[in-house]
């Protein structure tokens, strides 16, 4: 068993390994949910074949000790009182594979459920939704604010708070499912979303903006132009600049996707039709954010959950705390 253990081991470590030099994508849920599943074999073995080993042969070892201590008194022969204890704990001591497998099971269940049912903790990684977060913030993701979902599959099994207009929502890249990605909804399924000039309008409505002045962006370290934004009722900040020319949309970025018939390109942008179980996602950075324009929805099913919080950014303490 300790040499399987070891195997085991070190096909985690590699795995961990190829991850972090981006030989492969890692997927943590599945990890955690096979670590749990080996680890509990290992806590049922402990618990009923090997504990019950050790306490046996500890048990022999103080009956054997007992009955040789009768004989040599029996003969006249005085003995010294020699502490079998250390021999004892020595027996019942748990093998190193053992308190590595089955001694981590309830710490790694316990992530595995907070994880999968709760908070998922989640780093920014990219600058396409500033100014409302920005590159090393992290962030809690509620997984139980949209409904219940099995793990590994995300099949949700208990409905809970309908997605709104203005949430934060963290998703599955349609494009690449096992990568996690993280934008606005601006349109929710039966919508009419259109970016048009540099313009949000939903349902033939433009979106209204303020102007808040320049915002120093510290990935192009230039001033851009910040505005107000209100979608539903929530008020959050956003950044385009609306004076630059249109970049757009007509070229080979812009690949076929799913439900692509309900949306239709121009030189002025975009108009989508949000079809059944589907979103539309935009980074509040809008010159600076690849999504929904550009890949098109996200169906119900990539949902992971909404950002809540953030918990940490270690350049900038200050910014821990709930956002907009």
């Amino acid at each position: 068993m300790s040499a399987l253990t070891g195997l085991l081991y070190a096909v985690l470590v590699a795995y961990l390994a190829g991850w972090y030099l981006d030989k492969w994508t890692g997927n943590f849920s599945l990890l955690l949910f096979l670590m749990s599943v080996v680890t509990f074999f290992y806590w049922v073995a402990e618990r009923w074949h090997f504990l019950p080993r050790r306490q046996a042969a500890a048990s022999e070892l103080l009956r054997q000790d007992q009955e040789r201590r009768a004989k040599l008194e029996a003969q006249g022969i005085k003995v010294d009182n020699q502490d079998v204890q250390a021999a004892q704990q020595a027996v019942l001591r748990q093998p190193w594979w053992l308190d590595w497998t089955a001694g981590l099971f309830p710490v790694i269940l316990l992530v595995f459920g907070l994880r999968s049912f709760l908070f998922e903790p989640f780093k920014i990684p990219s600058g396409s939704m500033v100014p409302t977060l920005l590159v090393g913030d992290l962030i809690l993701v509620n997984k139980f604010h949209y409904g219940i979902r099995l793990p590994v599959l995300n099949k949700k099994i208990i409905e809970n708070h309908p997605v709104q207009r203005g949430d934060v929502m963290v998703f599955r890249y349609p494009e690449d499912p096992r990568m996690d990605y993280i934008k606005r909804v601006v349109g929710v399924p039966g919508d009419e979303v259109a970016w048009r000039n540099q313009r949000l309008f939903v349902n033939g409505q433009e979106v209204p903006t303020e102007a808040q002045g320049p915002y120093f962006d510290q990935d192009s370290l230039r001033e851009r132009p910040l505005y107000k934004e209100k979608l539903g009722a929530v008020e959050h900040q956003m950044l385009v600049d609306r004076m630059q020319p249109l970049r757009f949309y007509m070229d080979s970025a812009r690949g076929p996707f799913p439900h692509a018939d309900q949306c239709s390109y121009t030189i002025e942008g975009v108009s989508c039709k949000v079809p059944a179980g589907h979103y539309f996602m935009l980074g509040d950075n809008r010159d600076n954010s690849r999504d929904s324009r550009f890949w098109g929805f996200v169906p119900d099913e990539n949902i992971v959950g909404k950002a809540v919080v953030i918990w940490m950014n270690f350049s900038d303490p200050k910014r821990i705390g709930r956002f907009h």
